[in-house]
């Protein structure tokens, strides 16, 4: 795998961090996830082909552990406000002291400077901080955050995958680590440069709701159908829109044009009343194999057992028959691999890992009696 080889060690966090490291983790790097003892887990659910180490960084020793890790690790991943690691002296000037070729990826909601890099907040306060949020949501009512994607996962966990993998670039030329800052307020603007880079061409100008791609034209959306599924519409291009027409039994001349925006709400309902009168499967019938750019709305339910997805094995499913995407993009060559077991329980594999990073019987069993690592193995094995 194209990863295969590189060292990671993962602070536990949430949705954001784990992610980040889930990514590596699928493409062959060796992720060790520190852990609170004590803690339940990943509640993100994304420590696939991870392992757990379980110590205590509220004492010393425990700090002094997960120093040695990163004295011979490749990555480093850390998710906490700034500051949060300096107070417990695993910040980057020690650690790349110690090891000038780590990785330090620090992953925040508003980075590493800035009046609100010490302030706590969540995926939709970094949307709205972004200028995204202002955009998203329909004509006449307030803006809506798209879940937690955004920001989260593609902003910041994503964003902060692509900055690993610059920095281990550039290590090959300059044998040296870095610093990554990656603030989710600006990884989802950067994300969003299309906004502001289209700003010029018109694309934007009527208020919320109104435009083009945002839910104002009447074949850029989606429709609801006679057995309450839907159908998305993407018809922009003429020859495209020409389709939709077509399959929805409507002339062209005898409409106006499709770009005449003062026409829209009247489309809108008129292509809604329509859609309403047939089934989602017989939809799909008229425009499967078109161009006419209609396809259904698929549930998390229903997405895996879609031809397509089943013909490039677009989900897999694990050990426990929980079903999810494959990850992406497919390399022709050293393609992801991603494990197919359960997620690590917490401190599952503490002894393991400390002896590859070359801890002795001895110490392992000192730091287990003073309490400053844990080990769930016996629970494990149940």
């Amino acid at each position: 795998m194209a990863l295969q080889g590189v060292s990671v060690v993962e602070l536990a966090g949430l949705a954001p961090g784990p992610f980040c490291g889930m990514i590596l983790a699928d493409f062959g790097a060796q992720v060790v996830r520190v852990d609170r003892p004590g803690a339940p887990g990943d509640v993100s659910r994304l420590s696939r082909g991870k392992r757990s180490l379980a110590v205590d960084l509220k004492q010393p020793r425990g700090v002094a552990v997960v120093r040695r890790l990163c004295a011979l690790a490749d990555v480093v991943l850390e998710p906490f406000r700034h500051g949060v690691m300096e107070k417990l002296q695993l910040g980057p000037k020690i650690l790349q002291k110690e090891n000038p070729k780590l990785i330090y990826a620090r992953l925040s909601g508003f980075g590493q400077s800035g009046r609100l890099s010490k302030v706590a907040g969540h995926d939709i306060n970094f949307l709205a901080l972004s200028g995204v949020l202002s955009k998203l949501g329909r004509s006449g009512e307030n803006p809506y955050a798209p879940l937690n994607l955004l920001a989260d996962f593609g902003g910041g966990g994503l964003m902060c995958a692509l900055g690993i993998i610059l920095a281990l670039f550039e290590r090959t030329r300059s044998g040296k680590g870095q610093v990554i800052d990656a603030s989710m307020v600006e990884g989802t603007a950067y994300l969003s440069s299309f906004l502001w880079k289209s700003s010029k061409a018109g694309l934007w100008q009527q208020p919320r709701g109104e435009n083009l791609l945002d839910g104002g034209a009447p074949f850029y959306g989606t429709y609801r159908t006679a057995d309450g599924g839907f159908m998305a519409v993407g018809a922009i291009e003429p020859q495209f829109y020409k389709l939709l027409l077509k399959g929805l039994g409507l002339k062209s001349d005898e409409l106006p044009n499709q770009m005449s925006m003062t026409d829209w709400p009247e489309m809108k309902k008129k292509f809604a009343d329509i859609f309403a009168k047939k089934t989602q499967a017989e939809w799909c019938q008229i425009f499967d194999g078109t161009d006419a750019c209609v396809t259904p709305v698929l549930t998390c339910e229903e997405v895996s057992h879609h031809d397509h997805h089943k013909e490039r094995g677009s989900f897999i499913t694990d050990e426990e028959q929980g079903v999810s995407p494959r990850p992406a993009p497919l390399l022709s060559n050293t393609p992801a691999i991603p494990s197919s077991r359960r997620d690590p329980f917490v401190g599952e594999h503490t002894e393991e890992i400390l002896r590859e990073f070359g801890f002795s019987q001895k110490e392992i069993h000192q730091l287990y009696s003073d309490k400053i690592i844990e080990s769930c193995k016996l629970r494990a094995n149940i």
